[in-house]
Order: structure tokens, then C-alpha cells, then sequence
């Protein structure tokens, strides 16, 4: 009797563990479950965020104007770049639904080079699709390398308050030597050349030196009036102050013939294009790319422009 009291108990016994035991695994299965639905999740926005996926995804079923986006300092190192604003130019004429090209802008320039490549490349497409008009719609403002972007453009449109212009060159940089003096800090610089320390901004100003960088500024000064001209032609008014780098009104710089109407990137999709939907072309740098640059190169760069000699800007 007692031994069949023993062997009931070991049974319960032995089924409450087999039972605690499987629940323990429905709930490790769960667990593992939700753990894999989260990563998937994460991993999901992720892709996104990076901007793995661009434009590639997008289904264009039908005719659209295209629409590439130029903001902020135009520069090799910052995202109006002229890899990333010609790719996603090239990219928008080649859709063959493409009924005509909006680039939107909103810069104060930046690199001449960079500004020079841009606008050369609009000039070939141009030239390649000439049945798909180009259209710069601006925004806060268009100025200086931005402007000479801008000038190869069908047409320019902008809103009454926008900023147009600055269609002139600088070089900018800091002079220590005053501080310097101040702190009983020699400068020992030692070249081979005797101009290989241009314009160093820890030695006086050098006349010479001097002059030849004006006369730098004005051979690229020049570049960029031709360049306004061929662009503009017989739209641009007669004004001394048109190339002195002056900037203005949207309203005021249709007058002198920097731009051609009022206009937003709807109206001009809508009115102008006949094409209201708007595809997005641009060319978005991914998360990877972005933290790159922010906490990489971006630091070493901020001392570097602190105490940079000089550099030439559309600014």
C-alpha cells in the first residue's frame, strides 16, 4: 500500500516537472521568437535609415517630372557635391518617363570646381536629351557657385524673397602674425621656392604674393561672368552692378535678367512641365556615410579650416 502511495507521488511528481519543463521551452520558444521579430524590425529600419534602398525601389509607371534637390555648400565633402547632384541629375533624364528635370535649389555657393562640374554636365545632358527641358526652382537662395550651376539651366524660378546673385570670388583666410607678436611665438618657416609659403597666415602680408592672388581671383572672376553669359544671353540687362557681387530680390534679379519668372517646384510641374507628379531623384547619403564624415573627417577638418592659409570660394 505504501509503495503504491510512493509510486502515485513519484507520477505526480514526474508530471509536474515534464509539464514545468515544457513550459520553460514555450516560453524560451517565445522569447527566441519576439527576440527574431525584433532584430528583423531593427533591422528593417535600419535599411531604410541608411538609405540603402534609394531610388532604386521606386516603381515610375508613368510620366513625372523629375525632381534633384542641391542644398546647403557646394563642396566635395558636404552633400551638394558634384558626384552625388550630377548622378542623380544623369539618373533623372535617363527615366523614360521623364517629361522634364526641377533642379531645386538652396546654397550660397561654395567650390568653384565643384560648381564648374555641375554645370558643365547640364550643358552635355541638355545637349543628349534635348526634348527634356532642365528647370532650377529656388528656394532661400541662389548665390555665388550656386548661381553658376544654376546658369546653365532652360530656366530660373524663383519667389519674390528669394536671394539671387553674388556672381563674384573670394579667398578668405586668418592673419596670426599681430597675436603672435603679442605672445613672443616666432614663425620659422623654411621652403624651396621662395613662394612655397603663399599667402601663410602666420607671416606678414607679401605684396607680391598678394597681387598675384588678386589677379588669381579676377582670371577666375572672369570664368564666371563667360559662363553667366552663355547661359543667360540677351536676358540679362545692361547693369554695372550686375558681376560686382552684389545680391538680390527674386523679384528684382527677373528685372536684370538673373531669372526668368516666379515659380515652385509645383507650379512648375503643374504649369510648366505639364506634369504634376514629381519623382524624387536625388542621391541621399546613406547612415554609414554620415557618420563617417560627421565624426571622422568632419573633426579633423574643423581645425583644418580654423587655421586653413586660404581657399578660393563662390561665396
Amino acid at each position: 500500500m505504501l509503495e503504491q502511495e510512493n509510486n502515485w507521488e513519484r507520477g505526480v511528481l514526474e508530471k509536474l516537472a515534464m509539464s514545468a519543463l515544457q513550459e520553460q521551452r514555450r516560453a524560451r520558444h517565445w522569447s527566441i521568437f519576439f527576440k527574431i521579430l525584433m532584430f528583423g524590425y531593427l533591422g528593417i529600419f535600419l535599411f531604410f535609415l541608411a538609405g540603402w534602398i534609394g531610388n532604386a525601389g521606386l516603381t515610375r509607371s508613368g510620366k513625372h517630372t523629375a525632381l534633384v534637390d542641391m542644398h546647403g555648400v557646394i563642396a566635395a565633402e558636404t552633400a551638394a557635391n558634384a558626384d552625388s547632384v550630377i548622378s542623380s541629375l544623369q539618373d533623372a533624364f535617363k527615366d523614360k518617363h521623364t517629361q522634364g528635370v526641377i533642379l531645386r535649389v538652396d546654397s550660397p555657393g561654395g567650390s568653384p570646381v565643384q560648381s564648374g562640374y555641375i554645370n558643365d554636365e547640364i550643358l552635355r545632358l541638355r545637349a543628349k536629351y534635348p526634348d527634356i527641358p532642365l528647370y532650377v526652382v529656388v528656394e532661400d537662395i541662389c548665390a555665388s557657385g550656386c548661381y553658376y550651376v544654376a546658369a546653365a539651366a532652360d530656366k530660373i524660378f524663383v519667389n519674390k524673397a528669394s536671394l539671387v546673385g553674388s556672381i563674384g570670388v573670394l579667398m578668405d583666410g586668418f592673419g596670426f602674425t599681430g597675436a603672435m607678436e603679442k605672445l613672443g611665438v616666432d614663425r620659422r618657416l623654411l621652403t624651396a621656392g621662395k613662394n612655397k609659403g603663399f599667402m601663410d597666415p602666420f607671416s606678414p602680408v607679401n605684396e607680391g604674393q598678394k597681387e598675384h592672388a588678386k589677379k588669381m581671383l579676377a582670371d577666375i572672376h572672369q570664368q564666371f561672368i563667360e559662363v553667366v553669359k552663355q547661359g543667360r544671353g540677351q536676358r540679362l540687362a545692361s547693369s554695372p552692378d550686375l558681376f560686382s557681387g552684389l545680391i538680390w530680390t527674386g523679384k528684382k534679379s527677373i528685372e536684370l535678367g538673373l531669372a526668368d519668372e516666379m515659380g515652385s517646384l509645383e507650379s512648375v510641374a503643374r504649369d510648366v512641365i505639364k506634369a504634376e507628379d514629381i519623382v524624387d531623384f536625388t542621391t541621399h547619403e546613406g547612415l554609414t556615410e554620415r557618420l563617417a564624415k560627421r565624426f571622422g573627417a568632419g573633426m579633423a577638418s574643423g581645425l583644418q579650416e580654423l587655421i586653413a592659409q586660404t581657399e578660393i570660394k563662390f561665396r
